[in-house]
């Protein structure tokens, strides 16, 4: 398998699809909509975090919801078979939020500011084809060592704690049914029926969308309630999205210096985040670590997605961590099933009937999806660790102030309700570089890379110690 895998040194017995073979059809759809229903959540939070902020009517908030799945699909499909050719999703990416916001804030709102973000996310997504396509991204992998990776990857999977409880604890009832199907299906029945092994999260929401159905048919979960599922939305959702929505949904796009500048920290810390992850899915898919020319190849592409993405009205992409905890659940590393996910993510986008449908999802239901699955990315970092000297007071050192700050330092300038407020940097002069600083800053992963790059290669250490050797 060339650049990615064969020379991994872990056990491959447990990995039921390698990352070239393509299971049967019939699996691979099953397996693909599992994927889908993973990334559904955090998917759509986005266009609903940003939609709501623009004052978007529910018909333009359903447009702007088919345009992230569409590019979602495609950027996707870029990845797996131009990029690093890992079984990786693409979708939208949180690291943006804060520009975004930022740029709606300074532009009132509404369709003005889509038009104004598309420019931004389009010129932002040039600078990030052409990182990946000079090589640039690239050489940086001889200073990125496993001290600095498995940190960051233990922080993608703890910086998304606050979606996990919260939303389970809507209902615990209902979340507990799925967090110990989930756990029954993976680690008890998977050994004795494979059908358990491979689809595990997926016959877990199934229970839970059961559970909530009956509970709502029979009126014990009333309108309202976070266990109720309003069948309603599907019924009046429109079959096909309008043909004259597909591109350029919003006019044409609009650019700004300082909205360019500011959209290159979500760039930056996406750039950061995806490093992370494409080794975290290549030790998961039990591929070898990428080299720099599959790193290189995988950020260019994420850059063209992006700017796919703002031709089609939607936001920037970047590699999905929760998929990649997917891959260790069901042991399913084939970029096969990633493809028909991301063909499936494209007729969502276009056909919105199947859309409604996943979007009817409970929210204690995705909840516990989210306890389990962003669990097993952090456990992913640990595993990480195994491959450096933690015997070494260097790196006990560097690996403990790294998680530290990363935890620390966003709180601090996002700030923490009820002990203290945010305290952002604010720069009167530049207030473009000041957005692009606290966009990076109250980032855990991209945190947990600055001070874990800089620690690592300024503290003298052996190859061993720093996990190059062996």
């Amino acid at each position: 398998m060339g650049e990615r895998s064969g020379a991994s040194k872990l056990s491959t017995k447990d990995i039921l699809y390698y990352v070239d073979e393509v299971p049967p059809l019939g699996e691979s759809i099953l397996l693909g909509f599992q994927h889908v229903l993973t990334l559904f959540g955090a998917t759509i939070a986005v266009p609903l975090i940003l939609g709501g902020a623009m004052g978007f009517s529910p018909d333009q908030t359903a447009i702007l919801i088919g345009a992230v799945m569409v590019t979602a699909g495609v950027a996707t499909l870029l990845q797996i078979f131009f990029g690093t050719k890992l079984p990786i999703v693409q979708s939208m990416s949180f690291s943006f939020i804060g520009p975004v916001l930022s740029i709606i804030k300074q532009t009132g709102g509404g369709v003005v500011s889509m038009q104004y973000v598309a420019g931004a996310v389009m010129s932002g997504s040039l600078i990030e084809i052409v990182v990946g396509w000079s090589g640039l991204i690239g050489k940086l992998r001889r200073f990125v060592t496993p001290v600095v990776i498995g940190p960051v990857i233990i922080m993608i999977g703890l910086s998304l704690f606050e979606v996990g409880a919260p939303k389970a604890g809507t209902h615990w009832p209902t979340a507990l049914i799925v967090i110990v199907s989930i756990f029954l299906f993976s680690q008890v029945l998977s050994s004795r029926y494979r059908f358990f092994r491979l689809f595990p999260v997926l016959l877990a929401i199934i229970v839970g969308y059961a559970f909530c159905a009956v509970g709502t048919l029979t009126g014990i979960f009333p309108k309202g309630h976070p266990a109720y599922i309003d069948f309603s939305l599907i019924a009046h959702s429109p079959w096909i999205r309008p043909i004259d929505k597909m591109i350029f949904p919003w006019g044409l796009p609009k650019f700004d210096l300082a909205f360019f500048l500011t959209i290159l920290a979500g760039y930056l810390a996406s750039m950061i985040e995806s490093f992370g992850d494409y080794f975290s899915c290549a030790y998961m898919s039990r591929a070898s670590e990428p080299t720099s020319k599959v790193i290189n190849r995988g950020i260019s592409m994420e850059g063209l997605g992006c700017f796919l993405s703002g031709i089609w009205g939607g936001f920037a992409t970047t590699s999905y961590s929760e998929n990649i905890g997917l891959i260790g659940l069901t042991k399913v590393a084939s970029r096969y099933v990633v493809g028909v996910a991301a063909i499936l993510l494209i007729l969502l986008g276009v056909f919105n009937k199947f859309g409604a449908c996943i979007a009817t999802i409970p929210e204690p239901v995705v909840g516990a999806m989210y306890c389990t699955v962003f669990g097993m990315i952090s456990a992913i970092g640990v595993q990480q660790l195994t491959k450096v000297d933690m015997q070494s007071g260097r790196n006990l050192l560097i690996v403990g102030f790294t998680l530290f700050m990363a935890l620390s330092f966003p709180a601090y300038i996002k700030g923490v309700p009820g002990l203290y407020n945010p305290s952002p940097i604010n720069i009167g002069w530049a207030p473009w570089l000041a957005n692009a600083l606290n966009a990076i800053l109250s980032t855990e992963m991209a945190v947990a890379a600055i001070v874990g790059l800089t620690l690592d290669n300024v503290i003298p250490g052996t190859d061993k110690e720093r996990g190059l050797c062996g």
